[in-house]
């Protein structure tokens, strides 16, 4: 994985507001609402949007109120602070009225650029493109004092050139003739970026882009860059959005657009270790948690059946019945079963393996077991699982994400704490260091 440019080497939630709202006495009170978010309900990135989320007649207001806002509030807020500026990669004047608002809100005089950390650039299109958008941040920088280099930019893939152009990082960054080390985020935005494919459904949803979102992930870890997916607007289903958010987490895409206050404590919430373990079951091709009960992992569910004969045991999942030995059917569950392991399980697995390191061994086996119940009959399973130096280092992802948490969000740190409890935090921060 290439090296991470920027203090934050992971972002969960990428928060949008309206900079005006029309027809309002105040109309940056989505602005000021969204800076006194703190804690679970607070983004890692909050985005004030003076783009698609604010009405174009509004955006020269819009920039104002940023500058307002941001230079009364900025300093309190726990995130870090990155608007979107409006850009087009077929329209000059919409990029120079981009280049003009970030030159107003990042005047030194003004108070806002100190509490500013970078700017979200859309609608992007092939490299040449970006480095269009990088120049004009290298301007705003020179035209005002400011460090090269010291704005991040942040860039939202919406069409199939920007999607292309990512292979082409690697070769670009570090080049004199740009600043494109400044990337930050590479966010999906799949509504425009469905426009741009000419892609429909027949009930006019979006498709789910699965490759879209491998795509930005892999040029993110190209190019040491965050990776984030585009909003989830059914902002009532929970569940999917859960289950949006697991997908892209099996593809190293551990953040989110999150849309409302609500999805951002889901999305700060999912990528953290659980605070319980739990197992998790096949039961007939639905998978089902299993409820700690006196000791055991119960299954009471009507898929799965099974019963104690004189030879053994009857197994049946849906139609299919099997009688099978004492052995076998402990094989047969170890298939069909798996372990979530919790804060603390990962935390003992990895100073096991540290401590067996420092006494010279690469390798051990960690065993998880538990005692089954189903339908009031009762097996031992047990799995032993090798961990070696690649092992260890992938179970250090959810531990580098909670010490990146912990080290720069403290205002989570007492929800953190309830979550958990204070020794399991205390030993997290110490373990990989």
């Amino acid at each position: 994985m290439t090296e991470r440019r920027h203090d934050r080497e992971f972002v969960r939630t990428f928060f949008t507001s309206p900079t005006a709202v029309e027809g309002e006495d105040d109309s940056a009170k989505m602005l000021r609402r969204a800076a006194g978010l703190r804690g679970m309900q607070a983004p890692d990135v909050w985005v004030p949007d003076n783009e698609d989320a604010t009405a174009p007649s509004m955006r020269d207001e819009g920039a104002e109120n940023i500058v307002e806002v941001i230079s009364e509030h900025g300093s309190e807020f726990p995130g870090e602070i990155h608007p979107r500026m409006v850009w087009h990669r077929d329209s000059p004047g919409t990029r120079y009225q981009g280049f003009q608002h970030m030159l107003d809100i990042t005047d030194p005089e003004r108070g806002a650029v100190e509490h500013i950390d970078g700017f979200v650039i859309p609608e992007v299109g092939g490299i040449d493109d970006w480095k269009k958008a990088d120049e004009f941040f290298t301007i705003v920088e020179n035209e005002h004092g400011l460090e090269e280099g010291s704005l991040a930019m942040s860039v939202i893939i919406e069409s199939g050139e920007a999607e292309l152009a990512m292979g082409d990082l690697r070769d670009e960054m570090g080049k004199p003739t740009n600043n494109l080390e400044r990337l930050f985020l590479l966010v999906d935005g799949e509504v425009d970026y469905t426009k741009d494919m000419r892609a429909m459904t027949p009930t006019g949803e979006l498709p789910a882009w699965p490759e879209l979102r491998h795509n930005t992930s892999r040029g993110a870890s190209a190019a040491g860059c965050i990776a984030v997916d585009g909003p989830y607007d059914d902002i009532r289903d929970v569940e999917g959005y859960r289950e949006r958010m697991t997908e892209n987490q099996a593809k190293g895409m551990l953040g989110i657009w999150s849309l409302t206050p609500g999805q951002v404590v889901e999305a700060n919430t999912s990528p953290l270790p659980p605070k319980t373990g739990s197992w998790l079951l096949d039961a007939g091709g639905e998978e089902v948690e299993l409820a700690s009960e006196d000791g055991a992992e119960v299954y009471d569910g009507d898929r799965l059946s099974l019963e104690a004969t004189d030879d053994g045991y009857e197994l049946r999942v849906g139609g299919d019945t099997r009688e099978l030995t004492a052995d076998e059917l402990r094989e047969e569950l170890l298939g069909l079963t798996s372990y979530v392991p919790s804060m603390d399980d990962i935390v003992d697995s990895m100073e096991e393996f540290e401590a067996a390191k420092e006494a010279g061994r690469g390798a051990i086996a960690m065993t998880q077991s538990a005692t089954l119940r189903i339908g009031g009959t009762e097996i031992d399973i047990a799995k032993d699982r090798m961990w070696d130096e690649a092992t260890y280092q992938a179970a250090m992802t959810p531990i580098s994400l909670f010490q990146d948490v912990y080290e720069h969000r403290p205002d989570q740190h007492e929800e953190l704490a309830e979550r958990y409890g204070a020794g399991v935090v205390e030993r997290a921060m110490e373990v990989g260091l």
